[in-house]
């Protein structure tokens, strides 16, 4: 069900301002894609239009389900297949980590064990397998506030993973940390898409993380899609296309276009 497909989808919020016009863009089951664009291009309005959280016009479908005029029982369903990562990490600072992983599995059991806190043997078993994967699971018991920024964002990605999703959705995922902590996180997305097929995008200002991490190159200018290709194939002039103005050799670092 992870193919995402937009088909003259156009997002338009109150107040007249058109975050997204007339996007046509098909990404394939197990895909590994990186959108870039300056702030305000309409990056974030692409990720929330899959889920559902924004009034798109055309059409959004995730695998064989439109998103665009679902109801709120379909719409749950589709984001119960959709890990979301935040820049801001969104964790609970006063409970422990595996506690935090397990919000994850909120869509798979019954209401009343997440308010008591009864989570099946099972669950328990894939928060702290999914803890593995991000390399913290030495760290599952502690109060998720004594960890670094780099560490919540880790717990992030495996609460995304607790999900066990089929499509994960990273709204800028490094923008708050420091270069090392940047690549560590990086480089645990791509190994997650690799080793477990699940479908990957990613909004990124940084344009070495990009190069680096990114194998499907996608575009958005004034909400409009630009480029959509390898990034191999990417040069100066596309990234100027993008932007708006030539590439310096600082935009090339990990530090914030603008």
């Amino acid at each position: 069900m992870s193919r995402i497909e937009f088909s003259n989808a156009s997002v338009t919020y109150p107040g007249g301002l058109q975050a997204l016009k007339e996007v046509d863009l098909t990404i394939e089951e197990g895909e590994f894609v990186v959108i870039v664009g300056l702030s305000g291009a309409g990056k974030s309005t692409l990720l929330r239009s899959i889920n559902g959280l924004v009034p798109v016009t055309g059409s959004v479908k995730v695998g064989d389900r439109e998103v665009v005029g679902a109801s709120n029982k379909e719409i749950r369903e589709i984001r119960s297949d959709i890990g979301m990562i935040f820049q801001t990490f969104n964790l609970v600072n006063r409970s422990t980590v595996v506690n935090n992983v397990l919000m994850g599995r909120l869509s798979k059991v019954p209401r009343w064990r997440s308010m008591l806190g009864m989570w099946p043997a099972e669950d328990k078993e894939i928060a702290l397998q999914s803890l593995e994967r991000v390399d913290i699971v030495e760290k599952a018991y502690i109060r998720a506030s004594d960890l670094s920024g780099g560490q919540q964002q880790r717990v992030g990605i495996a609460r995304a993973l607790a999900q066990e999703p089929k499509v994960i959705l990273a709204d800028e995922p490094v923008a708050s940390l420091d270069p090392v902590t940047s690549h560590i996180v990086m480089r645990d997305l791509q190994r997650i898409n690799r080793d477990l097929g699940i479908t990957t995008i990613i909004n990124l200002h940084f344009l070495d993380l990009a190069r680096q991490y990114g194998e499907r190159l996608v575009g958005l200018r004034d909400g409009k899609l630009v480029y959509d290709g390898s990034i191999q194939n990417v040069s100066d002039d596309v990234f100027r296309e993008i932007y708006g103005r030539a590439i310096t050799p600082d935009d090339l670092l990990t530090e914030e276009v603008t």
